[in-house]
């Protein structure tokens, strides 16, 4: 079993430092030194393609650009490179989604990836005019990819659910391939869910061993249903584990006071689990410097300190990069979606410093090798 690696599209902007404005106000911290156009992205888009990724994750929210459109503007930029399209199903269509679903393969040549967020913080999906609480919101989720995985069958499709009806719902032709949907959630609520659709379980950058008994438990829900499993995490990878550690620190120091203690509070408030638990790894504290926020060999969580969602890194040489990744691949993770600052110099660093140690350990498809 080989991985499969993919990176991300920061849509909101970036820069040389931990570039964030979900959890902080525009007036405050370092802006993002690169604006996210469409020319900035589309350099990245190319570099992920040329250095092996199979895909870019874009990111949903109301603090980025949308993920449908800005994908969409890209296809033409690359030949091969898959489009992780983040979404929120509280506030489309199902039938809808599995429209443009279908339109995106058949435009795209086959490259669409769903990422179903269903939401974990209620400021946010106010804004969206969703005021549903939090469970709620994973029982909306589970009947909207009930109703899109039948609208893509291509015949009328019924459905009554609690939250979400339709009748007759159907489209032009449906999606070929269908997309791969790919979704993420810690809570009590959010793993049944999973379970039922999900072709890939997301999880943040937690420890191995957390890592492990959260696959553990979605594969007891899953039953005999196939599912694979992905991990987010950021990176940081140097020709030594000294340099990239520095560079850790160097992203530490740049941290502006007044932004930390706005997205303390704010990250404290998350209803999401996951959010809860990225936080639970780093406490809000970064007194000791860099090194004192390794909370596993190679794993850091300062990423996380003003950064709401994946808050981890790796963090360290190519080698020792690899050697967490093989770590993680032993426990059933099947696919890596990395980013780091800058995302454009980050993916060079990845893709000629750690892809080959990976090539090394026989974890790349000699398909998917870059020479």
């Amino acid at each position: 079993m080989t991985v499969k690696l993919h990176w991300f599209l920061p849509t909101t902007g970036d820069g040389r430092t931990i570039v964030e404005r979900f959890h902080a106000d525009k007036s405050i911290g370092p802006a993002a030194a690169r604006k996210p156009d469409i020319d900035y992205l589309a350099q990245i888009a190319r570099a992920a393609e040329q250095l092996g990724f199979e895909g870019v994750l874009t990111p949903t929210g109301t603090w980025c650009e949308d993920a449908w459109l800005t994908t969409a503007a890209l296809i033409r930029e690359t030949r091969t490179l898959k489009y992780l399209v983040a979404f929120r199903p509280g506030v489309i269509s199902p039938t809808l989604a599995a429209q443009m679903s279908a339109t995106y393969q058949r435009i795209s040549g086959g490259r669409l990836l769903l990422n179903v967020v269903t939401g974990g913080d209620a400021v946010e999906q106010r804004r969206f005019g969703d005021w549903h609480d939090h469970d709620t919101r994973y029982a909306r989720t589970d009947e909207f990819l009930s109703i899109v995985r039948g609208v893509w069958t291509g015949k009328p499709f019924d459905f009554a659910g609690e939250h979400l009806s339709v009748e007759g719902a159907t489209l032009l032709a449906p999606p070929d391939p269908l997309p791969q949907v790919y979704f993420g959630g810690s809570s009590p609520a959010a793993l049944p869910v999973a379970a039922r659709h999900a072709d890939v379980y997301l999880t943040w950058g937690e420890p191995p061993a957390q890592v492990a008994d959260k696959i553990g438990r979605v594969r007891g829900l899953a039953g005999d249903r196939d599912v694979r499993f992905g991990i987010r995490l950021h990176t940081i990878s140097r020709d030594t584990g000294e340099q990239a550690w520095h560079e850790a620190q160097k992203l530490l120091d740049a941290l502006d006071p007044v932004q930390f203690r706005r997205a303390q509070e704010q990250l404290a408030a998350s209803e999401s689990e996951g959010q809860r638990r990225m936080v639970a790894l780093h406490n809000g504290s970064h007194d000791g410097g860099a090194h004192s926020l390794e909370i596993y060999p190679n794993l850091w969580a300062g990423i996380g300190l003003v950064r709401g969602g994946a808050g981890t890194a790796l963090v360290g040489s190519h080698e020792e990069v690899a050697e967490r990744i093989a770590e993680y691949h032993a426990l059933g993770i099947e696919e890596f979606i990395f980013s780091g600052y800058p995302h454009l110099e980050e993916a060079y660093w990845f893709g000629e410093g750690v892809r080959p140690a990976l090539a090394r350990r026989g974890l790349l498809s000699p398909t998917l090798v870059v020479v």
